[in-house]
């Protein structure tokens, strides 16, 4: 090689090195299933362990009203990935594939790999159904094996890699027989806490905190808890004696003002919450619950220690968020998948170098349509058209400002509630509705729809979508090859191709 080529390579390296150094790096990290329970939202009555949440939240600024776009996995995933709320894409539930149906959407980590960032990580991000995390979204993602342990999420087989087997010994390890798979809580027997799923995918994110990377980055972590069911270390649990759990406040005769569809979604779990009162497991329930939101904080507890201690510190945006929340009992219900407070309220916190200030907090209404346009300005990547989501940069600068944008979540065709600073407000498919005043009632026990309240649910009802996209097809409308990663719609024999293009 002539000296010529040799120093126009060096500076060529030099030229991406500079460039890596210049646009911040992107730390992407979700958890799943954490309501407003964690301990920097401050939704639960007693103490919540969660000393890394707060830390993070010393580092940058809390978002006290932030909220899902949809209660329950898949919907809410894909619209914070695709920047698109589930009327615009169709994805109202846990049973349909975004990738075959949208097959030329932009996600998140392909905008980044796209603008010369590397788009990397590993767990749970988009949905784990077949086509969890697909190649052609990154650059790299680390898929985790778990050959020595197939049955650490129970017999179900939960992701493309993972193998079924028959249950262990002891199982189910909370004790109530007819346990669905993911319906179980406990510790497993001689499991170490290292080889837990969300260990292993933290290990994953250490590794690349701790390199040099030629080129920025887009770091996703996607952590699974306290995702059901509710596994965790002994020390998890031990930090929640039984006789200081505190359990949610349930009123007799809540649901009597609530319209006929919120009944219904309410009922949909009822059965499990049922079941684990009459045999005295509600406390037991809980402190699983917590357990599993303290495992997950210490794991951002690493992923924090890694963040410092390596050469990315100081240049790396944070973001810190949850899928849904979820009810423990509150208006009788068991489970995600409903428009009020606890299903849809989530910690949300964000760190921007030379932006935000250090323990700051933001009560103005936010939901995670927000995520992918506020990424792309603070990394000064080019917005792609039809997003449904703004940034909230303006609030990052200045958390007090003014700001008139509701947050809005999405239930099943036809369903939402939009949440401003003081009011909830549910409008269901068939028409009726639900509006609750958070300054005196945040428990959300007094609907007060109907009441002398004309213009603010006029008001509130303007940010309600004017059409709902059609359902999306269900995943049966596909032949899926988790080894090519293609779907063959069964109709009309197209084949998408989920496999990264070389």
């Amino acid at each position: 090689m002539s000296r010529v080529l040799c120093f126009n390579v060096f500076v060529v390296f030099l030229a991406v090195l500079a460039c890596a150094e210049q646009r911040p790096n992107v730390l992407f990290i979700a958890v799943d299933d954490m309501n407003d329970w964690a301990g920097v939202t401050g939704g639960y009555s007693g103490k919540v362990n969660t000393p890394n949440m707060e830390r993070l939240g010393r580092l940058g600024m809390t978002f006290d009203n932030a909220h899902t776009a949809s209660p329950v996995c898949c919907p809410s995933r894909t619209a914070l990935m695709l920047g698109k709320r589930p009327s615009t894409t169709g994805i109202y539930n846990n049973g349909q594939w975004w990738l075959p149906h949208l097959p030329d959407a932009v996600s998140l980590p392909m905008a980044f790999s796209k603008s010369g960032y590397a788009a990397i990580g590993a767990g749970k991000i988009f949905h784990h159904t077949a086509g969890f995390n697909p190649p052609s979204q990154w650059d790299h993602f680390q898929r985790l094996l778990f050959k020595d342990d197939p049955w650490f999420r129970g017999k179900k087989l939960n992701y493309p890699w993972s193998e079924s087997s028959g249950y262990p010994e002891g199982y189910p390890f909370s004790g109530l027989p007819g346990t669905p798979h993911e319906g179980d809580w406990g510790i497993i027997p001689g499991l170490d806490e290292g080889k837990y799923d969300d260990a292993r995918t933290v290990d994953y994110v250490v590794g690349e905190l701790s390199k040099q990377h030629r080129k920025p980055f887009f770091l996703a972590c996607g952590i699974f808890r306290p995702h059901l069911p509710w596994y965790a270390p002994q020390k998890y649990f031990d930090m929640y004696p039984l006789k200081d759990i505190v359990l949610p406040d349930v009123q007799d005769g809540d649901l009597s003002d609530v319209p006929q569809e919120g009944r219904q979604l309410a009922a949909s779990r009822r059965a499990d919450f049922l079941r684990i009162k009459e045999r005295g497991k509600w406390k037991e329930a809980v402190q699983a619950y917590l357990a599993c939101i303290s495992f997950a904080d210490a794991q951002l507890g690493r992923v924090l220690d890694a963040l410092e201690a390596g050469p990315s510190r100081g240049n790396t945006i944070i973001v810190f968020w949850s899928d849904h929340g979820w009810h423990l009992g509150e208006k009788n219900h068991w489970h995600k998948s409903t428009l009020w407070e606890e299903a849809t309220r989530i910690p949300f916190i964000m760190a921007v170098p030379g932006i935000t200030r250090g323990g700051a907090r933001c009560k103005r209404p936010v939901d995670t349509l927000c995520i992918y346009p506020t990424l792309l300005e603070l990394c000064d990547i080019e917005s792609g058209d039809g997003l449904d989501g703004v940034s909230i940069v303006p609030l990052l600068k200045d958390p007090g400002m003014r700001w008139d944008i509701p947050a809005i979540s999405e239930f099943r065709r036809g369903q939402c509630a939009v949440r401003s600073e003081r009011y909830r407000y549910i409008r269901y498919s068939d028409g009726t509705s639900e509006l609750y005043d958070h300054s005196r009632d945040p428990g959300e026990w007094d609907n007060l729809s109907g009441k002398k309240h004309k213009e603010v649910i006029k008001v509130l009802a303007r940010s309600i979508p004017a059409r709902f996209a059609p359902d999306a097809p269900s995943k049966n409308a596909y032949d899926f090859d988790p080894h090519s990663y293609t779907w063959i719609d069964r109709k009309t024999g197209k084949v998408t191709h989920g496999k990264k293009k070389k």
